[in-house]
């Protein structure tokens, strides 16, 4: 079976591009956040909608394969992929004098609903995660800004409103979260006086101003002749995490990098002993991004659709009571990327109800590029986004 760390990059750029769609300007979010509350559901979800959810999560090849093996050997996967998810979490988990790395996942579930104790046993065991009782039916309002408390004292109150104005009603059951929270200083910072205002060309007629960071370095590079671009590895503190921008060579050279690559080159192109150390003219914009996406089209259009039908959908190793299924899937995501490193955040939600070489490289990024953040120990994307406009 597939790593966490291969099926997140995988998961994050067919999601990106489900994004790139309807998003025509910047894309943030993190992979490992709505793989995780994916997660989560997958443990309570049985039968087809089991087999849906685990195809979405880890590679098709190897969910068709255990389909025709014995019903012991897909338990044996599913437990396979819940132990990775735990693995992943405690890895996280390790203090750090580096950064701050924080993953938290909770579920909310109505006081009345009969939820079965072995899935709440191990959604503790595998995602860390605890139900608190709240009160949809009689105090829906209360129950919403109470996660949304919960989810701002998780993030150092960057993320607000998970859940907007009226989008939790008395039908909720359940409501599952999945906090990612990262802040982070650059192995080596960017020098504040060298920052000077420059243009950002959104395409070849139209630029806009921003602040340009600027270092020369050594860096871990590679160049795609094929592609016409380049990558660059830019490590954060102890090399624990790095940040990964692809950068065409084209100013309108990014829709078609975005057509072409595929997760198992992007995976390949920037594993460890892939990249060269180059001595770099590194020129980085200073942005922020902050989004939030409705995540149930995208993700019914990459094959999670029966996870939201009320007839469909099985939950029944959440509850024995019929008719639950997943009615909204919220994400909401920010970044900060400054001189001294970057500050980034996303929280995922998810609520049921009942139906009802001194020769220096240059890696100028004054147009659209790709990045994610990746966790180097276990290869894992915990943030993907695009930056075209500042």
């Amino acid at each position: 079976m597939e790593s966490l760390g291969a099926a997140t990059t995988r998961f994050g750029l067919h999601l990106f591009k489900e994004l790139n769609k309807v998003n025509k300007g910047n894309v943030f979010f993190s992979p490992v956040s709505i793989s995780t509350a994916i997660g989560m559901l997958l443990l309570g979800a049985r039968g087809a909608t089991a087999a849906q959810l685990q195809k979405l999560l880890f590679s098709e090849q190897d969910t068709e394969n255990s389909r025709i093996k014995a019903e012991e050997k897909e338990i044996e996967k599913t437990e396979e992929i819940h132990h990775q998810f735990q693995m992943f979490l405690s890895e996280i988990s390790k203090l750090t004098n580096n950064h701050e790395l924080k993953i938290a996942n909770r579920l909310f579930g109505e006081k009345t609903y009969l939820f079965l104790q072995k899935y709440l046993d191990y959604v503790e065991k595998y995602y860390h995660a605890s139900l608190e009782p709240v009160d949809f039916i009689n105090a829906a309002d209360e129950s919403r800004k109470k996660i949304n408390s919960w989810v701002e004292s998780q993030t150092h109150e960057k993320v607000k409103d998970l859940f907007p104005d009226a989008t939790l009603s008395s039908s909720i059951k359940l409501v599952l979260v999945n906090v990612v929270y990262f802040k982070g200083r650059w192995d080596r910072e960017f020098k504040k006086e060298h920052t000077k205002e420059e243009e950002f060309w959104l395409n070849k007629d139209t630029s806009k101003p921003v602040l340009m960071m600027t270092q020369r370095h050594t860096f871990s590079f590679t160049f795609l002749e094929d592609l016409q671009a380049k990558i660059l590895g830019i490590p954060y503190k102890n090399s624990e995490l790095s940040l990964f921008v692809l950068l065409p060579n084209d100013i309108d050279g990014l829709e078609k990098i975005i057509n072409e690559v595929s997760p198992e080159e992007l995976e390949e192109w920037t594993r460890p002993g892939r990249m060269e150390r180059r001595p770099v003219d590194l020129r980085l914009p200073r942005f922020e991004l902050e989004d939030s996406y409705d995540l149930e089209a995208p993700l019914a259009a990459l094959g999670m659709g029966e996870a939201f039908s009320e007839l469909q959908a099985d939950y029944s190793g959440m509850s024995s009571r019929s008719g639950l299924s997943a009615q909204k899937f919220l994400h909401r995501s920010s970044l900060v990327l400054t001189e001294e490193g970057t500050e980034a955040t996303a929280a995922t939600g998810v609520s049921y109800g009942v139906s009802s070489g001194p020769s220096y490289e240059t890696v100028h990024c004054n147009h659209p590029f790709l990045f994610l953040i990746r966790h180097n120990e276990s290869n894992s994307a915990l943030f993907f986004g695009r930056f075209s406009s500042p």
